[in-house]
């Protein structure tokens, strides 16, 4: 048959024999012995609790990053049939069977082995040797710091292995547009791994940012490049621009939107971190709050019974609340009070929390049928479900915040201090001017009529005679919005008893009514997003924590395990000549970048141009990546580790063989002299395999070193090295 395909069909493929021994060698490097020590290791103890809620569905909160990090340890968990019970409570504590240690350590392994490939072909793409390229994969695969964090269950190797992935994925879309192969399937998939690489970073930690921003301004470049070309027409321009814009900036937000989705269908049950978030959020997640608000009524009407909590939640979430207590008659910098009830902030669930919204018309405290339901704008009395005493406002001074005035339960003490118990209710999220005061969903201001200050959360902590509960003022110079005079609904009833003593009996017992809620994805996420990066928790200083300034020569180190026995012990110390090397690199580069640029500005071209863009291109992504990922923590003010330092480092050790092969192509000119510097170079890298080996037993934590051979690799004072003489 004249259509038939011609037999025999064959296939023909180039492999790289030195890239898949390299991913071999990297691949043995990280998962050897990963499942000793059978032990809490450093920050396991941290990733670890999180990873236990993933297998329970139960919502938490981490203020560090994003949760792709997290999940990506919670699926290798999964995939070893972790169910979450394990307490991860100290550092060594020892793993039982029911553990999966191999599965949960798995996936940083890989991440780390396959950084070295990477490795290797970014220099590949950077238009250096493959030798070269192999130089800067053996300085990966030899780095002792970047083995041992890859080897536990801890995310650096996995956000390393992105930002590489991402850098690698640009060059090669790069190389394909100047081979003017645009729009090829084989430069969308390039593109548009660069952009789900980028996206992946980012999902995995903040610290992300810093190499995606770089990306995108090398793009930013590129893509300028692209305008100014005159082969191209207008709308192929327009295309290319489109293209980069739409892969590299929207396709990382809907992607990292699209881990915030995944991390919320996954966490749905209540946990111990939602207290942090509003009454709605915690009103979406299956029990705590769900519970006791199913079954609420939606709209506040007069008579509802409520509570308010306040939209700030800071510094502790608390309650609008009032008790069978008066402010002193003087306070303790002899200022009068007003004598009257005290009303606070408590930062618990309690019954005397509850107030009854009162129209001001009426004497009723019960909701009338049909219910008249509070809107934007109305003006209500707040009597105190417990005390039945209106929420008060005057000229006095309040306790702790003077400038401001106090707030109380009025007392009538038949003397010239009238009831001032009006507030304007004022919904601050309204989508109409009438809009309905709701339960859950809305937030609003309460404005006092007589003085128009504004019901205020001041944060302050009220004195012994005030059981340390938090001040609640009122505002007169409150103006525009704050969360801190905010306040939402978040448990309510519809009232029914018309008697004091039976209304009591009402406030301590649930409601049954069943009112839905949703809350959307986005509301969901911007509010746990903003959460995250304003949630402060409290940092304290670290036997391990450190200064950028000590990175960079490696004076610190961090022990990330100890036998309790024995002088077996795994550290996270780095390869001192790589460390050393990628210093001096850095420091040649820039003088020869500086010395071309100055010999070029004076019409003297030392180096071809392909090569000086060669040069510029390593300057971006090598230096540029060092310095991005480095410089910011000057900035900060969180405890740091030596770790932080690895993607900063990961990019500065990709120098060391790019500058040798600069110098050896450009600056040698006698063959003697390349001969010997060879010579010099091959020596340079088996210092790099002995110190590897030297370090292997604080790498893996095996073999135990005696305490002499111990000693003996304290190479610098600052290194904290425990050795056992016994």
């Amino acid at each position: 048959m004249s259509g038939a395909p011609k037999l025999p069909i064959t296939v023909k493929a180039e492999i790289d024999l030195v890239l898949v021994t390299v991913t071999a060698m990297g691949l043995a490097t990280r998962l050897w012995g990963i499942t000793y020590p059978a032990a809490v290791v450093f920050d396991e103890v941290y990733y670890g609790q999180f990873t236990s809620l993933y297998m329970k569905n139960i919502f938490f909160i981490d203020d560090s990053g994003p949760p792709l990090g997290h999940m990506i340890l919670a699926f290798g968990a999964f995939l070893g049939g972790f169910d979450g019970n394990f307490v991860w409570n100290r550092i060594g504590a020892e793993y039982p069977c029911s553990v999966p240690v191999w599965s949960l350590r798995l996936l940083p392994a890989l991440a780390g082995a396959l950084s070295v490939p990477l490795a290797y072909q970014i220099v590949v793409e950077l238009g250096y040797s493959h030798l070269a390229a192999l130089g800067a994969a053996l300085l990966v695969l030899c780095e002792n710091s970047l083995v041992a964090q890859s080897r536990f269950m801890l995310l650096e190797s996995v956000l390393i292995f992105f930002l590489l992935l991402a850098v690698l994925s640009y060059l090669k879309f790069h190389s394909h547009h100047k081979r003017s192969a645009h729009f090829s399937p084989s430069w969308w998939f390039w593109l548009l791994l660069t952009g789900v690489a980028c996206a992946c970073a980012v999902g995995v930690k903040y610290m992300g940012l810093f190499t995606y921003f770089l990306l995108l301004c090398v793009a930013g470049a590129h893509a300028w490049q692209v305008i100014g070309d005159p082969k191209l027409s207008n709308t192929a321009v327009l295309y290319h621009v489109v293209a980069r814009g739409a892969v590299l900036v929207a396709l990382p937000v809907v992607l990292y939107l699209g881990f915030f989705c995944l991390h919320l269908k996954l966490l749905y049950r209540t946990g111990p971190h939602d207290q942090v978030m509003t009454s709605a959020f915690q009103a979406s997640l299956e029990g705590g709050l769900a519970r006791i608000t199913q079954g609420q009524p939606l709209e506040v009407s007069y008579g509802s019974q409520i509570t308010l909590r306040n939209v700030l939640s800071q510094p502790v979430p608390c309650w609008l609340h009032s008790h069978k207590g008066n402010y002193p008659i003087r306070y303790g910098d002899g200022r009068g009070s007003s004598h009257q009830q005290q009303v606070t902030c408590y930062p618990f669930k309690d019954v005397n929390n509850w107030w009854i919204v009162k129209d001001p018309g009426r004497r009723e405290l019960v909701v009338s049928n049909p219910p008249r339901p509070v809107r934007h704008g109305d003006t209500v009395q707040l009597v105190h479900g417990m005390t039945a005493r209106f929420l008060n406002t005057h000229d006095v001074a309040a306790p702790m915040s003077p400038h401001t005035q106090e707030v109380s339960c009025y007392i009538d003490y038949n003397i010239s201090m009238p009831a001032q118990d009006l507030w304007r209710v004022e919904v601050v999220n309204r989508e109409s001017e009438r809009e309905v005061w709701k339960t859950i969903l809305s937030e609003v201001r309460l404005v006092h009529i007589n003085t128009t200050a504004v019901l205020k959360l001041s944060g302050a902590s009220l004195p012994d005679w005030g059981f340390r509960q938090l001040e609640v003022v009122a505002d007169k110079m409150a103006r525009g919005y704050h969360q801190s005079m905010a306040w939402n609904v978040e448990e309510h009833r519809y009232g029914k008893s018309h008697e004091q003593k039976e209304r009591e009996v009402e406030l301590h017992s649930p409601s049954q009514i069943h009112v839905g809620r949703n809350l959307s994805f986005m509301a969901k996420f911007a509010e746990l997003q903003w959460k995250m990066l304003t949630l402060k928790n409290e940092d304290s200083e670290h036997k391990y924590s450190s200064s950028p300034l000590e990175w960079i020569t490696m004076d610190t180190n961090i022990a990330y395990w100890l036998h309790p026995t024995s002088n077996a012990q795994i550290h996270l110390i780095g390869n001192i000549v790589i460390w050393s090397s990628a210093n001096v690199s850095l420091c040649v580069y820039a003088a020869l970048f500086l010395w071309y640029l100055l010999r070029r500005r004076r019409r003297m071209k030392d180096i071809p141009e392909d090569s000086w863009s060669q040069w510029v291109l390593v300057g971006a992504v090598c230096v540029g990546g060092w310095a991005v990922n480095y410089l910011p923590f000057f900035m900060m003010e969180k405890t740091l580790f030596l770790y932080h330092y690895l993607p900063a480092l990961t990019f500065e050790i990709l120098l060391p063989p790019v500058v040798l092969q600069h110098v050896h192509d450009h600056i040698l000119r006698f063959p003697a002299h390349r001969h010997a510097f060879s010579a010099l170079v091959l020596a340079w890298l088996s210092s790099v395999y002995l110190v590897y080996r030297s370090f292997s037993p604080l790498t893996y934590g095996q073999p135990t070193l005696s305490a002499a051979e111990l000693g003996s690799l304290r190479w610098k004072d600052t290194w904290d090295i425990l050795v056992r003489k016994r």
